[in-house]
């Protein structure tokens, strides 16, 4: 764990010999032998051994130099260092979903997606990249790792639950990271640290093996300095996989199709708030301006389109910890004092008020979501929006807003908890005489306590309908990245990818964040 560091920006991407263009360009330098593949992986040990970003939980320098002495640079991503998060079981390494729970845990096999980037991608594998605790949190801290930086700001968020990944490729430590997006795990660390974050279409990569068939939401993918390092990363990962059967055909290629879409004439919306969300200072004017460039370098047509989903992120989330429970077993709840507070808080939540009742509303709600985005694209190409409320918080903080919380209310005094733990009691007691309770409940919960559905609202309407979307680095609020959200129409993820390609084309973003001033 890395002691607390004060809010200032890093300078670390500056510091060492690593590689500072995307992936796909290493690659090249590779083949063209302007470079090496063992002399990057050794700058690449050194930053991180350096670094005070704290996003790499694990490293395997022996077998990194096996992989980088025995690359093949002709595979899309030969000899590249990569860091792998660390949800993502690699056999042979740690597999503690970022929770003391399963410190101990080593993983017997490699997911599938892992496999592909390695075998069939060529990439040299590092470590395991922190995230939070078993990818619950949009943020970056757990009791395991404890709290991983944001490289442009020391002291502010990566986000989450791919934080750790985030902060290494816009840390200047590697070029290529993987990272998975359930309600937002991809796109909100990818808006917070200046990054390109891709989801694709649900089903478009497989979750293999332990493919849990709820909450059919994850979607695994990369954090990418390009969009030509995420369409090609797409290339090597996707396909179907027998043991998910939910996941799609492979298409023919994304990075081959970069550019080949006419984008004149297509209709976007501007919904900066998607789903309610309150944004911060700033934050609206520059999604509104960064949007209004982009129709205009692409010849779009703006569409004046009311977007107005319900919010079932409280809901969804309850529900979600189904596969949680699964996880822990028996185990449970006896290891609640070894995980997160926000993490027990919210297993104890759901195991006191989620019931038929509870899941029958959220099912209600899903649909309802479904036919509202349904009719939305019935009229519109794309919706853009914002990726997160605001910039980067205090790394910390387990929430963007954790005034008038109702986690840092639950959490701040041993009373307080116990009064808690009394309400659960009571729920329970009132579901038995009215079973529809708990969710009347959870609906008053989320109206009082914002932070239960503002956190990951603006993406997790994605992850629940299951269409592409996309977080494109749209300029700096208070000298923190913010990210532009563009969302698409199922299957037209190739479509997103040349959305993005005609941002990065007229206003090319940093590819790793900026020394902004000397560490103090």
């Amino acid at each position: 764990m890395m002691p607390a560091m004060t809010d200032t920006a890093s300078t670390e991407t500056a510091t060492f010999d690593t590689w500072t263009g995307d992936a796909c360009s290493l690659v090249d330098a590779f083949r063209a032998g302007e470079r090496s593949p063992v002399e990057e992986l050794e700058a690449t040990l050194a930053a991180i051994e350096a670094s005070d970003l704290n996003c790499f939980s694990f490293v395997d320098p022996e077998r990194a130099r096996a992989a980088a002495e025995a690359a093949d640079v002709d595979l899309p991503f030969g000899g590249v260092p990569s860091g792998i998060k660390e949800l993502e079981p690699v056999a042979g390494w740690p597999h503690t979903e970022a929770s003391l729970v399963f410190r101990d845990r080593i993983a017997t096999h490699t997911s599938v997606v892992t496999e592909r980037l390695l075998d069939d991608g060529g990439a040299v594998p590092v470590g395991l990249t922190t995230a939070s605790e078993f990818g619950g949190l949009n943020i970056s801290v757990t009791k395991l790792n404890g709290v991983a930086h944001n490289p442009w700001r020391h002291g502010r968020t990566a986000g989450g639950s791919s934080g750790g990944s985030a902060s290494a490729v816009a840390g200047g430590l590697v070029s290529l990271a993987s990272g998975g997006d359930g309600g937002g795990s991809i796109r909100i660390p990818a808006g917070y640290t200046g990054l390109l974050g891709m989801k694709g279409t649900f089903g478009r990569t497989p979750r293999s093996p332990g493919a849990y068939m709820r909450p059919h939401t994850v979607v695994l993918g990369n954090l990418a300095r390009s969009v030509r390092d995420a369409a090609r990363f797409y290339d090597v990962i996707t396909g179907p996989h027998g043991g998910d059967p939910t996941s799609l055909p492979k298409h023919e290629s994304f990075e081959a199709g970069l550019g080949s879409h006419d984008l004149a004439g297509k209709r976007v919306a501007i919904v900066p708030a998607l789903g309610g969300v309150t944004l911060e200072p700033g934050v609206e004017e520059r999604i509104r301006a960064e949007a209004a460039a982009l129709i205009a370098d692409t010849g779009m047509i703006l569409v004046d389109r009311d977007v107005n989903p319900p919010n079932l992120t409280a809901q969804w989330a309850m529900g979600n910890l189904a596969t949680l429970l699964a996880d822990l077993g028996d185990r449970w709840p006896a290891c609640a004092d070894d995980m997160t507070e926000e993490v027990a808080m919210g297993l104890r939540l759901a195991t006191g008020v989620y019931n038929l009742h509870t899941a029958a509303a959220a099912e209600k709600m899903r649909v309802e979501a479904n036919e509202v985005m349904a009719s939305v694209f019935d009229d519109v190409d794309f919706v853009i929006a914002a990726t997160n409320p605001g910039p980067a918080f205090p790394a910390e903080w387990t929430t963007s807003s954790p005034t008038d919380s109702f986690i840092e209310w639950a959490q701040s005094s041993t009373v307080a908890k116990w009064v808690y733990r009394g309400m659960l009691g009571t729920v329970r007691t009132a579901a038995g005489v009215a079973p529809s309770a708990p969710s009347r409940i959870l609906d008053l919960a989320s109206k009082q306590f914002p932070d239960l559905i503002g956190m990951g609202a603006l993406t997790i309407l994605s992850n629940i309908y299951g269409n592409p979307a996309v977080s494109i680095p749209a300029g700096t609020v208070d000298g923190l990245p913010v990210g532009m959200q563009v969302l698409g129409r199922h299957h037209e993820d190739a479509l997103l990818f040349d959305v993005a390609l005609a941002v990065e084309r007229e206003r090319p973003w940093p590819l790793i964040a900026p020394a902004l001033s000397p560490m103090s």
